[in-house]
């Protein structure tokens, strides 16, 4: 029998790409560079699966052809807002993604940026490795205790509960939750937390948010200038979600007006590029979308997304099929 043919966009752990390799007909991107929409067009013709990741931009012009061959998208990632789910419909392509694998990891990577941003650590590298250090004294860059703050909470999924049990149970956190649907009580009550309805209830009352919702066209630039000036004048913002959730023009300017404390951002509006304005920051610590990437996580994506595109050609349905 023949094996379906598949298209890896981007290089997959090596454990991953030989599982996949014995399994299906694997055509890799060896040049392991971001497709362009030609490229995905001539893809969507030639292939019966694609397994695309966030740095790949699946707009409507990807889309934009007569007939295509491909049946299947496996996502690698959670999040899939950079795919156009009408056009994939349109064409007939089921859509998986791969969720609970991730969630730790994400979850670890938002509150190293909370730590290193409460505890200016970026900003305390930076002096020592330029040799600037002059020794302890009792005024040296002085940061925000976390033990025991406030922490909000916007989007609270599996990530988000994962970031709730870390910094309540872990450093005694207050938990504050800002959700799209109501969360159950006795899921509130894991985590201490207490729901509120809005993102403008939550803003002034905490002391760090992190944002772990979902991006596109819905919570594009969801925290902006109005939403920004209602946070503390000492509070952090981390995002670990999506880059389209924070306006980052509006992030520079508070941030170089210290009108908030700081932030840590793992993800950005137009990865790879960054805001240059951000660059000056230096209440600000930085990291190139780390989230998941551990061996791990990044092994049990892959075979998550083997495990969606397995069941779709055996002819059961997907187990994280979004679309």
């Amino acid at each position: 029998m023949t094996k379906p043919r598949v298209l890896i966009t981007r290089r997959w752990p090596e454990a991953v790409e030989r599982a996949m390799a014995a399994r299906f007909e694997v055509t890799l991107n060896e040049a392991d560079r971001p497709m362009t929409s030609a490229d995905f067009r001539a893809a969507f013709a030639t292939f019966d699966a694609v397994c695309p990741t966030v740095t790949d931009k699946l707009g409507p012009e990807a889309f934009d052809l007569a007939q295509g061959r491909t049946k299947v998208l496996g996502n690698f990632g959670v999040g899939f807002s950079h795919i156009d789910l009408d056009g994939a419909k349109r064409h007939g392509m089921a859509v998986t993604n791969t969720p609970d694998v991730l969630s730790d990891c994400t979850a670890d990577i938002a509150m190293t940026l909370m730590l290193m941003a409460a505890r200016r650590a970026g900003e305390g590298e930076r002096e020592l490795r330029a040799g600037g250090w002059t020794g302890w004294r009792p005024t040296h860059m002085i940061g925000t205790k976390v033990s025991g703050a406030t922490l909000g909470i916007i989007g609270f999924g599996r990530i988000g509960q994962a970031m709730a049990r870390r910094a309540h149970h872990g450093f005694g956190m207050k938990i504050l939750v800002q959700n799209r649907s109501p969360v159950a009580a006795d899921v509130l009550a894991r985590y201490g937390a207490r729901q509120v309805a809005t993102v403008e209830d939550l803003l002034p009352a905490c002391d760090f948010v992190s944002l772990h919702c979902p991006g596109g066209a819905a919570n594009r630039h969801l925290i902006n200038a109005d939403r920004l000036a209602l946070m503390r004048g000492d509070a952090f913002l981390i995002n670990t979600a999506r880059g389209e959730v924070v306006d980052e023009a509006a992030l520079a300017d508070a941030l170089a007006a210290r009108r908030i404390g700081g932030a840590g951002l793992d993800v950005f509006e137009r990865e790879p590029q960054v805001t240059a304005a951000l660059m000056d920051c230096p209440n600000l610590v930085m990291l190139p979308h780390l989230g998941s990437a551990t061996r791990a996580t990044r092994e049990a994506m892959g075979f998550r997304v083997m495990e969606n595109i397995s069941a779709f050609f055996d002819g059961k349905a997907p187990p994280d099929r979004v679309a």
